[in-house]
């Protein structure tokens, strides 16, 4: 079952899912919601994914860097909620009874 915002689930292939983390890791800079919960969608999806290390014959080879993933997704969490608490985040005004 995918998650509807997203387009993200356990049948999208690795590669995929790290596109959408990096399509989506402005969502702050643009405002978007909907680039939040697919960015933590992917981070969630990542996590479960990647090795802490990987090996390759004698040498230690990372990936990705699962410290980073992990804060990532507790700001896109923190950031998310703060939106979810000022509601849509649009605010409009109406000055037609202003008066000088």
């Amino acid at each position: 079952m995918g998650n509807q915002v997203s387009g993200l689930s356990s049948s999208s292939t690795t590669d995929q899912v790290k596109a959408a983390y990096d399509d989506s890791a402005s969502y702050d800079v643009d405002g978007s919601v909907a680039e939040c919960q697919t960015f933590i969608a992917a981070c969630r999806i990542l996590l479960r994914r990647i090795p802490a290390a990987a090996r390759q014959g004698d040498s230690l080879s990372i990936e990705m860097d699962v410290k980073l993933v992990r804060e990532e997704l507790r700001r896109a969490v923190r950031w998310l909620n703060a939106q979810a608490s000022i509601g849509s985040g649009q605010r409009f005004s109406d000055f037609g009874d202003f008066r000088r």
